[in-house]
């Protein structure tokens, strides 16, 4: 077992808490939508994290041809993970109740929420640039333009509770993410 194989177990169980507790929220909910208050930001929410994420973890293939690893490295990737996964866990609560309201969840929980994914962005930029610099991949050209939108986006989502602000960019951050994606070489990591 390689250095990358012994340290993406950890990474891959901490996101796949994350993913699983996605999951778990989306079918408690479908379980109790007859008595639940439902809040199509806060679902939506749930899909995005799920798909960065799913991303992130795809992402860290390029890792896979890193033959040094320092201390750093693995402490930067690690709290990406726990960053991805505490965003998860925000989303939706642990338990639902028959009358839970999951517009007042996301309100109550909106700065932590938003804060978690701001200090995820501020640790994919060290964690996307060690791996260009490390000759892992190359740094697409909107790459730090990206990443800035998303910090101040969620700097914002932290501290406003504007409910209109927050049905705009809960599909403004679906629309550009996946736009962005779908145009960087994130999908070269299938034929590396």
């Amino acid at each position: 077992m390689g250095v990358f194989e012994y340290l993406g177990v950890i990474l891959s169980v901490i996101m796949g808490l994350g993913v699983t507790h996605i999951l778990a929220g989306l079918s408690k909910t479908i379980h109790h939508r007859k008595t639940v208050r439902l809040y199509w930001v806060q679902i939506l929410w749930a899909i995005n994290i799920l798909i960065y994420i799913v991303t992130i973890w795809w992402g860290m293939f390029w890792w896979s041809d890193l033959a040094d690893w320092s201390y750093f490295q693995f402490l930067m990737l690690i709290l990406y993970a726990i960053a991805l996964f505490l965003s998860a866990s925000l989303i939706f609560p642990w338990d639902i109740a028959d009358d839970f309201d999951f517009e007042t969840h996301f309100y109550e929980t909106r700065p932590w929420f938003f804060a978690v994914l701001a200090v995820a962005w501020c640790i994919d930029m060290p964690e996307t640039l060690s791996k260009s610099g490390g000759g892992l991949r190359s740094l697409p050209e909107a790459y730090l333009a990206f990443v800035v939108t998303h910090i101040v986006l969620d700097v914002v989502a932290a501290i406003w509770p504007n409910r209109l602000f927050h049905k705009i960019y809960v599909v403004f951050w679906l629309v550009f993410t996946v736009g962005y994606l779908s145009l960087t070489t994130l999908a070269q990591i299938a034929t590396a």
